[in-house]
C-alpha cells in the first residue's frame, strides 16, 4: 500500500508494561483463560499488560496506574479518536503509519494520546478529557494482558463494577469494565453495555483484536482492508492520511450522496473504507475478519407494542417522565463543564426542562439566531423559554458572512460525507460552545427518528392519499437534470428498507426503522460527530439511549404518531411539564436560510461551482447556473451542489480548506 513520509512524532515518553511470573496460581500463566465465575468473584489476579506504550503527556508515569478505590465509581469519560492496525503475515509495520494515524485523529483528543504497540499489531488514542481529567488515559490494561482503546461512555458501567467486586480495577474509567466483560462473555460483551461506544480490545496471548460499535451507531468506527494489513480507525480520513488507503471515490456513491444526501449502509464513498455498522462486532486474527456478529437492530423491539401494558395516559406519561429523566441524568455525567444546543421545538425544550430537573450545575444552553426576521430564526422564543426556567441561554449569531467563511471548514470536517443542511448552525454552535470553554453539549438527535416526529410517518397513516413510491425522489429528481446521469442511485435505499419490513407491523415502524438504521447513523450522528469534534466538543444524545429507545418502540403507534401530530407522547410530556415552550406549535430545527445567502451571490458561485472539477463530472454549467438562481425556494439542490463541491477540493484534490468559500472554489477550478 503506498506510505509516505510521515511528520516528526512528538516527544514523547515510553512506558514498557511487561507481565511478571506470579507462580502457579497467577494468572502470568492461565493468559487468556476465560474465567470460570459468572459473577466475576475472584477471577482475575494482579499483573501488568505486555506491549509498549508511548504517551504525549509528560506527566504520565512508567508504571501502571495504581488501583482506584472502588468506592469512588467511574468517573472518566473516554471521548477521543482511536485507530489501530494489523498486519498480516509476511508484512511488518511501520513506525510512520501509526504517527500518522495519531496526527490525523489529534483533533478529536487535543489533551492527551497513546500508542500501544506489540508485533504486528498496534492501537492509537487520543484523549478529550470530559471526566476525571487528571486521569483516565488509554490504553487501558487489563490484570490478564488484555489491551483497550475507547471512544465514548458505558452509562450503566458502576452496575457493571458493582457485579465484579473480585475484578482489580486500575481505574475510575468507565470503559475499564468492558475488560472483565470481553473474558468472561467474549464477542457477546456489547450485550451488556449501555452507552454510546466504538472500542477495539486486543488480547496479545490469543492474537485476537475484536472491535465494536453501539447499536445506534452514535460513535463512529471505520475499517480498512488490503493484502497486507487491516486496519481501523474513528475518522476515513485518518486511514486515508495515514496512507493506508487512496483518496478515491466511487462513482455510484456520489450519486447516492447527491440524491439521498449521504451514503447508505456500511459502505462509503471512499473505496476500500466501510463503516462499521451498528451494533456490529468483529472478530479479527492475523489480520482477517474471522468472525461477525450483530446486536438486533432498533426496529426488532416494534414486535413488542402489542405486549405493553395498558396503562392509562397519565401512568404511560409518568414512565415516560422517569426514563428520559433517567437518561439524562446519566449523560450530565461530567467534571467538565457544559451546555445544552437549544433550538425552541419540543425535543431540545424537554431535554432542558429534564436536565434542569436532574442537574448537579448550573445550566448553560446555547440557540442560533440568523438576524431579526430571518426564516428559520427561533432564537427570540428559545431564550424566552430558556429564561422562564432560569437557565442563562447565550444567543449565537450566524450572518451570510459566517457561511461564506466557514462552509470550506465544515466540509473538510465531514469526512464521510452528509449534504443535510443543519451542518451549517451545528458548526457554528459547537465553535461557540468550545470558545466559551464547554466541552460537552446536549442535544436532541434522534427524538424524531425513535418517537416519531416526521411528516412522512403521518402520512403514512393515510396509504391511499400518500401511496408508497416505487422510485425514491431525490434531491434532484424534480431540477430537470436527466435522471439516467445519477444511474440506480436509490438501489441502497430499497435494500434497507426490505431488510426493515421483516421487522415491522405498520408502515410509520417502517418509516421510523429505516431512519433509525440509514439515517441517523450515516448522516444526523457523522453530521454531530464531526462538527462537535472538529471543537474538541463531545455531543450526548440522551434520546437515543438504550432505556429509552426501548420504551419508544414498545409504544403503540397512536402513542407516537397520529394524523395531526407526531411525537404524541412527548408533546404531551412537555405539556405536562413546560407549557409554555409551545409544544403544539409548528416545528421547528436549526433552520439556516442557506439558500438566500447563496442565492445572494449566485453571480459569483456559479462559474465558481460550475468549474469544480467534481461538479462538471456531473453537471453542466447551464444547470448550475439554474439550480443556483432558485436557491432561495429550492435549497437543498443549491446547497448539495455547493457542499459537495468544497468537499471534493478537500478531499479528493487535497486543496486545504482555509479561507472563504471563493478562494477554496477559486483554487480548484485552477486544477481543473
Amino acid at each position: 500500500m503506498p506510505m509516505h513520509p510521515a511528520p516528526a512524532p512528538p516527544r514523547a515518553v515510553v512506558m514498557e508494561h511487561q507481565r511478571r511470573k506470579r507462580g502457579r496460581d497467577l494468572i502470568g500463566a492461565r493468559l487468556g483463560r476465560r474465567s470460570r465465575s459468572r459473577d466475576c468473584r475472584g477471577a482475575w489476579r494482579t499483573g501488568r499488560a505486555c506491549g509498549r506504550v508511548r504517551r504525549t503527556r509528560p506527566a504520565v508515569r512508567a508504571v501502571p496506574p495504581p488501583r482506584a478505590p472502588r468506592h469512588q465509581g467511574p468517573r472518566s469519560a473516554s471521548m477521543c479518536g482511536i485507530a489501530g492496525i494489523m498486519m498480516k503475515r509476511g508484512h511488518a509495520l511501520r513506525e510512520d503509519v501509526l504517527d500518522r494515524l495519531r496526527t490525523a485523529l489529534h483533533h478529536r483528543g487535543p489533551n492527551s494520546s497513546g500508542l500501544f504497540r506489540d508485533g504486528p499489531v498496534a492501537l492509537v488514542n487520543t484523549r478529550l478529557s470530559i471526566v476525571d481529567i487528571e486521569g483516565g488515559d488509554q490504553p487501558l490494561f487489563g490484570p490478564d494482558g488484555l489491551v483497550l482503546v475507547a471512544n465514548g461512555e458505558i452509562y450503566n458501567a458502576p452496575e457493571l463494577r458493582a457485579a465484579m467486586p473480585g475484578y482489580p480495577f486500575r481505574t475510575l474509567s468507565d470503559c475499564e469494565p468492558m475488560l472483565p466483560l470481553y473474558r468472561q462473555y467474549g464477542a457477546d460483551f456489547a450485550d451488556h453495555l449501555r452507552g454510546m461506544v466504538a472500542v477495539a480490545i486486543y488480547d496479545p496471548a490469543t492474537g485476537r483484536l475484536t472491535l465494536s460499535r453501539d447499536p445506534l451507531g452514535i460513535k463512529p468506527l471505520y475499517l480498512a482492508e488490503d493484502e497486507s494489513c487491516i486496519a481501523f480507525a474513528s475518522e476515513p480520513q485518518a486511514l486515508i492520511r495515514a496512507g493506508l488507503v487512496p483518496a478515491a471515490l466511487d462513482p455510484a456513491l456520489r450519486s447516492e450522496l447527491l440524491q439521498l444526501k449521504h451514503v447508505t449502509e456500511e459502505r462509503t464513498i471512499f473505496p476500500g473504507i466501510r463503516r462499521v455498522a451498528p451494533g456490529e462486532t468483529l472478530t479479527i486474527e492475523h489480520g482477517e475478519i474471522t468472525a461477525r456478529q450483530r446486536l438486533p437492530e432498533p426496529g426488532s423491539a416494534w414486535r413488542t407494542a402489542g405486549q405493553v401494558p395498558r396503562l392509562d395516559r397519565p401512568a404511560l406519561l409518568e414512565q415516560l417522565e422517569q426514563v428520559l429523566l433517567d437518561s439524562t441524568e446519566v449523560h450530565l455525567r461530567m467534571d467538565a463543564d457544559g451546555c445544552l444546543f437549544l433550538s425552541g421545538g419540543v425535543d431540545s425544550s424537554l431535554l432542558l426542562k429534564l436536565a434542569q430537573q436532574v442537574s448537579r450545575k448550573p445550566l448553560k444552553a446555547l440557540t442560533i439566531s440568523y438576524g431579526e426576521g430571518q426564516r428559520g430564526d427561533e432564537s427570540e422564543a428559545a431564550v424566552r423559554y430558556a429564561e422562564s426556567l432560569g437557565v442563562d441561554c447565550a444567543r449565537v449569531r450566524m450572518t451570510a458572512e459566517d457561511f461564506w467563511n466557514h462552509a470550506p471548514a465544515v466540509a473538510a470536517a465531514i469526512d464521510d460525507p452528509t449534504t443535510d443542511a443543519a451542518v451549517l448552525p451545528t458548526w457554528v454552535l459547537a465553535r461557540a460552545a468550545a470558545a466559551r470553554g464547554e466541552k460537552v453539549a446536549l442535544t436532541g438527535e434522534g427524538a424524531d427518528e425513535v418517537f416519531g416526529g416526521y411528516t412522512r410517518y403521518r402520512r403514512a397513516l393515510l396509504p391511499t392519499l400518500f401511496p408508497r413510491r416505487k422510485q425514491r425522489r431525490g434531491v434532484f429528481t424534480e431540477s430537470g437534470i436527466p435522471l439516467d446521469r445519477f444511474g440506480d442511485w436509490s438501489a441502497g435505499y430499497f435494500a434497507v428498507e426490505r431488510r426493515q419490513r421483516a421487522l415491522c407491523d405498520t408502515r410509520p415502524q417502517l418509516l421510523q426503522s429505516i431512519d433509525m438504521a440509514e439515517r441517523l447513523p450515516n448522516s444526523l450522528l457523522i453530521k454531530l460527530d464531526r462538527c462537535l469534534m472538529a471543537h474538541g466538543v463531545e455531543g450526548r444524545t440522551p434520546f437515543l439511549d438504550r432505556e429509552v429507545v426501548r420504551f419508544a418502540c414498545g409504544l403503540p403507534d397512536r402513542l407516537r404518531v397520529d394524523l395531526r401530530w407526531g411525537k404524541v407522547l412527548l408533546r404531551e410530556l412537555l405539556a405536562k411539564l413546560a407549557p409554555q415552550a409551545r409544544p403544539y406549535a409548528r416545528k421547528r430545527g436549526f433552520g439556516v436560510p442557506a439558500g438566500r445567502w447563496m442565492q445572494d451571490r449566485q453571480r459569483e458561485l456559479v462559474p465558481l461551482v460550475a468549474a469544480q472539477p467534481g461538479i462538471a463530472a456531473v453537471f453542466t454549467r447551464d444547470e448550475v447556473a439554474r439550480i443556483l438562481g432558485q436557491a432561495a425556494e429550492q435549497e437543498q439542490p443549491a446547497w448539495s451542489l455547493l457542499f459537495y463541491a468544497l468537499w471534493h477540493s478537500h478531499h479528493l484534490l487535497g486543496l486545504r480548506s482555509e479561507g472563504d468559500i471563493a478562494a477554496v472554489l477559486g483554487s480548484a477550478a485552477r486544477l481543473g
